[in-house]
């Protein structure tokens, strides 16, 4: 049986900032992500299996990928708390804002980084993250690939 790759894609609205950035992205800004995720696997060939012909349902694709990723992320303010923008979070975390703190600079390379290994972490055995796209703007976005790693 042939592998197959299989796609989906999630939208979620991030804010960040870079610290020690020498540009406009040292502000505290936002991006409406897109995220495509690309799995790779063999169809299910057991035609007694309710997943008959399946790499993988969507549906458990989406599951997986809103807790790893969209619903801690989306909405939130993302800092790297090895800089003095812990501060800020803080601040904005006493005030009930939802701030997540990372130990790495929050730029979409890095972010698609993070994302792999929370999305590989669940995935059924069988089936590996073959790609993932952090789309952060209409004409710039990261990318990440099995085969690279």
């Amino acid at each position: 049986m042939s592998n197959i790759r299989i796609t989906k894609q999630f939208n979620f609205e991030t804010g960040h900032a870079l610290y020690g950035y020498d540009g406009k992205c040292k502000n505290v800004h936002g991006h409406s992500y897109k995220l495509s995720v690309t799995v790779i696997g063999k169809p299910i060939t057991d035609n007694s299996n309710v997943k008959f012909g399946m790499v993988i349902d969507f549906t458990d694709l989406k599951k997986i990928v809103k807790e790893e990723v969209v619903d801690q992320f989306d909405h939130a303010t993302v800092f790297n708390k090895n800089t003095p923008h812990v501060e800020l979070a803080m601040e904005l975390q006493a005030r009930d804002h939802h701030v997540i703190l990372v130990d790495y600079q929050p730029t979409s390379e890095n972010m698609v980084i993070d994302f792999a290994n929370r999305i590989k972490s669940r995935l059924p055995q069988g089936i590996e993250l073959h790609s993932l796209k952090l789309q952060e703007t209409e004409t710039s976005f990261a990318e990440w690939y099995q085969s690279d790693n």
